[in-house]
């Protein structure tokens, strides 16, 4: 994902969502910048995951301009030409 992410920075909005409800929006932070990762953080409503049906870490979601879940990946899945593949959709979508 890093080395993709890049490529759609600029046209699809990505963010690692935490999961867990004893980490902080800072540690995610701090982990982001330790591992190098380019993209932001965020935090949402243990509400809002299970709306979603997140049910394990590392869950992959992409969600169009409307709302709609396009892709679905657990833990490992999406090798970089899948996700070079969802973020060209997304980006024909807006």
């Amino acid at each position: 994902m890093k080395d993709v992410y890049p490529e759609f920075a600029d046209t699809v909005d990505f963010y690692a969502v935490g999961q867990d409800p004893g980490e902080s929006l800072s540690l995610m932070e701090r982990y982001r910048i330790e591992q190098g990762y380019p993209w932001p953080v965020a935090e949402t409503e243990t509400s809002t995951l299970r709306t979603l049906k997140v049910l394990q870490t590392s869950t992959k979601l992409a969600v169009d301009d409307n709302g709609i879940i396009t892709y679905r990946a657990g833990h490992g899945g999406g090798d970089p030409d899948k996700w070079r593949s969802v973020f060209r959709q997304l980006a024909k979508s807006q």
